[in-house]
C-alpha cells in the first residue's frame, strides 16, 4: 500500500479529507464483508447515508466558517427610513383634508 500525504489549508478541507478517508475505509469493509453477488448492494447501502452525512457536515462547516466573521462584523450599515410624520390622535396616520 502506498502512503500518501494530504494537506488541508482550512478546517473545512481537513474535515472533508478526514471524513472521506473514513468513508473509503467503511466502503472497503462493506465490500469485503459482503457475500458474492451482494457487493454492490452492500456498498451502496453504506455509501448513500455516509455520503449524505459527509455532505451535511461539509455544508454545515462551510456555513459556520462564513457566519463567524459576519457575526463579529455585525450587520452592515444602512440608511434609516424616514418617518412619515407625527401620528394622528388615534395613533394612526395624520388626517388629511
Amino acid at each position: 500500500m502506498t502512503t500518501r500525504t494530504f494537506r488541508a489549508d482550512t478546517p473545512l478541507e481537513a474535515l472533508v479529507l478526514e471524513h472521506a478517508l473514513l468513508l473509503a475505509r467503511q466502503l472497503q469493509r462493506a465490500a469485503d464483508a459482503a457475500p458474492d453477488g451482494a457487493v454492490l448492494a452492500a456498498v451502496e447501502a453504506a455509501a448513500v447515508p455516509a455520503g449524505r452525512e459527509l455532505t451535511r457536515q461539509a455544508v454545515e462547516a462551510a456555513l459556520q466558517a462564513q457566519a463567524e466573521p459576519a457575526e463579529k462584523r455585525g450587520r452592515p450599515a444602512a440608511p434609516a427610513r424616514a418617518a412619515a410624520g407625527p401620528p394622528g390622535p388615534s395613533g394612526g396616520p395624520p388626517a388629511t383634508s
